[in-house]
């Protein structure tokens, strides 16, 4: 495992992006962990996601690349930000785009913005995590109706490694079909190896506002075990409910 990848987990666990405790899912199913991407809400935390997004990218992609186009909503940010850190931290300096949800009546009624993508574009898509794909298959259509761009990869957060409520690997149906890669800065395994009874220093910034949205202190330490030197965030109790979760949903390679 990479630096930045060790790096990444903990920035998610400290940043409450990830937690662990008993979360029903969009699908109906009920998950040990959660993971949530729309959390991170200042400057700080917003430049050190988009520089995870980027070292991913610089690793799998080097220079091979013109564009990053994020997909409405949650992809907007994560365009604009991983742009600015290939640029800042690696001397990349690449376009980003993104679309609008809604097209506007009047002034600029282009349905994107930043980079008007082009014939012969190399372009990377970004977003969080993938579900059932579903929006993935929408972005691919509405960028193929604007122009002919080569399509080098997605980049998404966390590879959650299980299949759809369809019994569909999502990730390997993106594959097939639109004959690209998906690559994750981390996977769910990564993850439980990473963190299974590992103290972690320091303490998430905001977490104070982070435990009143949450409801109450005790739900912020549901997440872990707290100590003197670092914490616990993945006990080995609720490491052994992720892997009885994965022995059901997980995809089999």
């Amino acid at each position: 495992m990479q630096h930045y990848q060790q790096q990444f987990i903990e920035f998610l666990v400290k940043n409450q992006a990830l937690q662990f405790g008993d979360f029903t899912l969009k699908s109906g199913r009920s998950s040990p962990y959660f993971i949530n991407t729309g959390v991170f809400e200042t400057g700080e935390a917003i430049a050190k996601l988009g520089y995870f997004y980027a070292s991913l990218i610089k690793d799998e992609f080097g220079d091979n690349f013109d564009v990053i186009f994020g997909p409405a909503y949650k992809g907007i940010s994560l365009a604009v930000t991983t742009a600015i850190s290939l640029n800042n931290d690696f001397g990349l300096n690449k376009f980003y785009t993104f679309n609008r949800k809604e097209i506007k009546d009047h002034g600029d009624k282009k349905i994107l913005v930043g980079h008007n993508l082009k014939n012969g574009d190399r372009v990377i898509l970004i977003d969080d995590v993938i579900t059932d794909g579903k929006t993935k298959f929408e972005t691919i259509e509405l960028i193929n109706n604007l122009a002919k761009v080569e399509y080098k990869g997605l980049v998404i957060a966390v590879n959650r490694q299980e299949k759809t409520i369809e019994g569909i690997d999502a990730i390997a149906n993106i594959k097939e079909k639109l004959k690209m890669p998906v690559k994750a800065i981390v996977s769910v395994r990564e993850i439980m190896e990473y963190l299974t009874d590992r103290k972690i220093d320091g303490s998430p910034r905001g977490t104070a506002s982070l435990a009143v949205r949450l409801g109450s202190t005790e739900s912020r330490r549901e997440s872990g075990r707290e100590g003197e030197a670092g914490q616990i965030y993945l006990t080995k109790e609720k490491a052994k409910e992720m892997e009885n979760y994965l022995k059901e949903y997980e995809v089999k390679s």
